[in-house]
Formats: C-alpha cells, structure tokens, sequence
C-alpha cells in the first residue's frame, strides 16, 4: 500500500521547526513524556478531527511512554524521528493551518499522523506484541 509523503506538510516551516527539536526531546526522558502528555489531552480534546487515526495515535503515545521509561527501545532511530517530529507539529498551536480555525485546524495535523503512523505500522505493531507480552508491574512492595 502507498503510502505518499506529504511534502505540503513535511516541507512546511513548521514540519522543519518540530524536527529541529527531535533531538533535545529524544534525549530528555522529562520532554518526552511531557509532549507525550500534551499529545494525550489534545488530541481527547479534538478526537472528531483524528478519529481515524485515534488507536494508532493511543498506541504511539504509549511507545513514547514506554521509550522515556526506558522500557522500550525495538524502534529504529529514523521512525522515533518522525513519530517525536509528528507530534510536536500536533502540539504546536500555529502551524500549516492553525488550530485555532474552527474545523480545518486539525486537518493538517491528522493529514500528517495519519501518514507518519502508516509510514511506522510495522514498529507500531512490534510494540502491540511487546506490549501484549509483557510482564504487568508488581504490586506488592
């Protein structure tokens, strides 16, 4: 399946400010779950503009989670890139089309999760098997 760059959105001013961050928020556990957070709220706020995309979405925030824990690392650099730089364009208010316009905000933003979570399915589904097998945390002190 197809999966077209969306070079309208990845070429934006925008697309290039959220990955001149991707480093610095890789690199800080605080950041990443922090954005990860930020992601969370939003997009329950506007959950009729990404529907499509809303499970795909929970799982890369919980890979997130799991990646600042230090719990999980079965993802290549270059997808944690586009995952990290995808989402801070989902958390910038102004951006190809800002959020603040009634419903057209948070089409460029679902345009590019949707493209970015395509472009990531096999590592989305290697962390739904991890995910699925892993030991669940003690509750015992």
């Amino acid at each position: 399946m197809a999966n077209p760059k969306p070079i309208w959105l990845t070429g934006s001013w925008a697309y290039s400010k959220a990955k001149k961050l991707v480093t610095v928020t890789v690199q800080s556990p605080e950041k990443l779950l922090g954005l990860a957070t930020k992601a969370s709220v939003l997009a329950s706020k506007n959950i009729g503009s990404l529907k499509e995309i809303a499970e795909s979405l929970k799982t890369a925030l919980r890979l997130l989670r799991a990646y600042a824990a230090g719990d999980y690392r079965d993802i290549s650099l270059q997808s944690l890139g586009l995952l990290v730089a995808s989402i801070i364009y989902l958390v910038m208010p102004v951006d190809v089309l800002p959020d603040f316009i009634i419903a057209l905000g948070f089409t460029d933003d679902a345009a590019l999760l949707a493209w970015t979570l395509r472009a990531i399915m096999d590592d989305l589904e290697r962390f739904n098997i991890w995910e699925a097998n892993r030991e669940p945390y003690s509750t015992n002190f």
